[in-house]
């Protein structure tokens, strides 16, 4: 039976996650490791133990978003490489050395701003080079007419950076239509391109990457790491995209609220701010220790989005407010205050998932799992 731990809160199965990573590795060739995204705190499950499980389990190698999330990661005593994949200031390069991290090379300007910094201290700064192969974000541009291939060769000739690998990243892996299958092919044809060049004039690219998640599921590639973020916890961006592999993923997160209040309401009754739900017949309606301020979309609102309480779906009623929001429970017996309400995750035969709601906002996974907000605790399983 489910059981009350605070107001809302989500519980996090670490053994899904070590039995998400062997799922990951069936999907690789032989020769490639994984480099885990545990960026945006882990897509909200929690970055520090994430990363700490993965490497109490062999995983070493990590990528973040910034350089604060690194540090994040150093502070719990993550000791193994981080790539920060975004931009780190000016201001912040000194923590790429005393915290031994790995910088994105993005430009060959940026490139010449750190080996400045490095060359003033005497060190070198570690990163890889990114590569713009059709993402259009960030990366040093290279086209069919290799274009951008002679900044991309500077970059390694730098005298204070270690550039230890190249990477790209992939802008529609998880599209199989003709069209896009197409463009895939392109971005790794440029990135082979890339490689052959650098290793025709003696220039070793160092390790190799350019799979993300639905590159993993969709491709089988012979690069030196992939970069799983959401694999690892069990979910895809979208349930309803069709993938090439077969995977046996376990959702890590399930998310909690309690019953606050039930009530009575008569015909005609309104429920909530603007009055957007009146009740036809009379109901008998709960109100939901959870809300927006919680990462609860506001825009499921009235939308016909399900919970679970007693094992049974309730309908949300009325505008989500910050703190709370009202759902319907006439068809479940004795709902009372204190009762668990699963937002996400299972409940006897039932199950809520992530993409239900995503699907009601409307949005991706990656986006809905990342607005569970901090205020939210966190719970994590014991390993088996």
């Amino acid at each position: 039976m489910l059981q009350s731990k605070t107001r809302s809160w989500v519980t996090i199965d670490r053994n899904a996650i070590l039995h998400n990573v062997e799922e990951i590795k069936k999907l690789l060739h032989k020769e490639s490791e994984i480099m885990a995204v545990v960026k945006a705190n882990a897509y909200g499950h929690g970055d520090g133990v994430i990363a700490k499980l993965l490497e109490n389990n062999g995983i070493h190698t990590f990528a973040v978003s910034s350089v604060d999330e690194a540090l994040n990661l150093r502070r719990v005593g993550v000791s193994g490489d981080i790539l920060i994949l975004g931009y780190t200031p000016p201001v912040h390069f000194h923590y790429l050395i005393e915290e031994n991290l790995l910088q994105n090379f993005l430009s060959l300007d940026y490139a010449k701003k750190l080996n400045e910094f490095a060359s003033a201290y005497g060190v070198m700064i570690r990163g890889h080079i990114k590569v713009d192969t059709g993402m259009g974000r960030l990366g040093i541009r290279y086209t069919d007419d290799e274009d951008g291939y002679e900044e991309i060769k500077a970059v390694y000739q730098l005298d204070h950076l270690a550039v230890e690998g190249i990477f790209s990243h992939f802008s529609v892996a998880d599209e199989l239509d003709d069209e896009n299958l197409k463009y895939t092919a392109h971005q790794i044809e440029l990135f082979e391109k890339v490689l052959g060049r650098l290793k025709e004039e003696g220039i070793k690219p160092g390790k190799t990457h350019i799979q993300n998640s639905y590159g993993i599921l969709n491709y089988q590639l012979h690069y030196d790491y992939v970069r799983p973020g959401l694999l690892i916890l069990g979910v895809t961006s979208d349930d309803a995209i069709e993938i090439r592999s077969n995977p046996d993923f376990i959702p890590a997160l399930s998310w909690y609220a309690n019953v606050s209040y039930v009530k009575t309401v008569q015909p005609n009754s309104s429920i909530s701010y603007g009055r957007h739900y009146i009740a036809k017949s009379e109901r008998k309606i709960a109100t939901v220790s959870v809300g927006y301020a919680d990462g609860v979309p506001r825009e499921a609102s009235n939308s016909g989005m399900e919970v679970l309480v007693h094992g049974k779906r309730c309908t949300i009623v009325g505008n989500i407010c910050m703190d709370q929001m009202m759902i319907d429970v006439s068809d479940v017996d004795d709902v009372c205050e204190g009762d668990v309400v699963t937002l996400v995750g299972r409940d006897g035969d039932e199950q809520v998932k992530i993409d239900e709601w995503s699907r009601k906002v409307p949005t991706i996974n990656n986006d809905m799992l990342c607005r569970i907000s901090a205020r939210v605790p966190r719970f994590y399983s014991r390993l088996k």
